[in-house]
């Protein structure tokens, strides 16, 4: 090889073979020209390239930090479930005022976070698009997903139409609901819940051991005083020496059994 510049190299090329028993060589020269380029998602990565944006948001009250970073990482988790695409990136992403918003280079991508969260925490999303030019004769759109998380988590206890309640799960259109002092079940639109008040929520629960125990009625050490603390027992207690409490304005309560408790533990 003679390299001529930082663009083109001359190549010398040297050829032998042999075919049915016959030998022969040749010889060629090539000049390699080189230009300078960057590729199609490159340069959109570059240039803030985006089609989609998705916008984290709250119903009725302001995301934490600890939230805001749990819904942020599920992102991550999502796009490596994902066959590799590469307009999956993230062109920006910045905290706003209410929430967070995520911009991406794929449709695809924002969708299927959404889908995500849905399942994993419940709420709602609304889609919009916006025309933002035309080619081909055909529109060009971009996306917009809003999504509002509840102000309130699978476990959590809530008083919802003057009733103790635990959230049980996620319906496409609203949650679960527990009823904490006998068996009841019942759904409730995300309209209904608006007027739900979280009095404990599942991070704020306890597993306490009782030092004694009869069919109704269960006693602990008060982890606040260290007094004995007498509670009825659930609906559901199975004559176990633990039990799940939490403090609902001022009294100790004992919640039944959700499926979340015991990957909570």
């Amino acid at each position: 090889a003679e390299v001529i510049d930082d663009r083109n190299t001359v190549l010398h090329l040297e050829f032998t073979a042999s075919i049915h028993g016959l030998q022969f060589e040749e010889q060629h020269v090539v000049t390699l020209r080189r230009s300078n380029g960057v590729c199609l998602t490159c340069t959109r990565r570059a240039g803030n390239y985006y089609v989609a944006t998705v916008q984290l948001r709250s119903s009725g009250r302001r995301l934490s930090e600890e939230e805001l970073n749990e819904l942020r990482a599920s992102l991550d988790d999502v796009i490596a479930g994902m066959t590799p695409d590469p307009m999956f990136f993230i062109s920006s992403e910045s905290e706003v005022q209410g929430g967070y918003d995520v911009i991406l280079g794929s449709k695809g991508l924002a969708r299927a976070w959404s889908r995500k969260l849905l399942r994993k925490w419940g709420g709602q999303c609304k889609e919009t698009n916006s025309v933002v030019g035309h080619k081909d004769g055909a529109d060009i759109t971009r996306l917009t997903i809003l999504y509002r998380r509840p102000g309130y988590n699978i476990g959590d206890v809530v008083r919802w139409s003057d009733i103790l309640w635990r959230v049980g799960g996620w319906t496409g259109d609203g949650a679960v609901l527990s009823r904490i002092e006998r068996i009841e079940r019942c759904g409730a639109s995300w309209r209904d819940m608006e007027k739900a008040t979280v009095l404990c929520p599942l991070t704020e629960q306890l597993e306490v051991q009782m030092v004694a125990q009869d069919s109704s009625a269960g006693e602990f050490l008060n982890p606040e005083t260290w007094t004995p603390t007498t509670v009825r027992l659930p609906y559901d207690h199975t004559g176990s020496s633990t039990i799940r409490v939490a403090k609902v304005e001022g009294e100790w309560v004992a919640l039944p059994n959700l499926g979340i408790d015991s990957r909570d533990e």
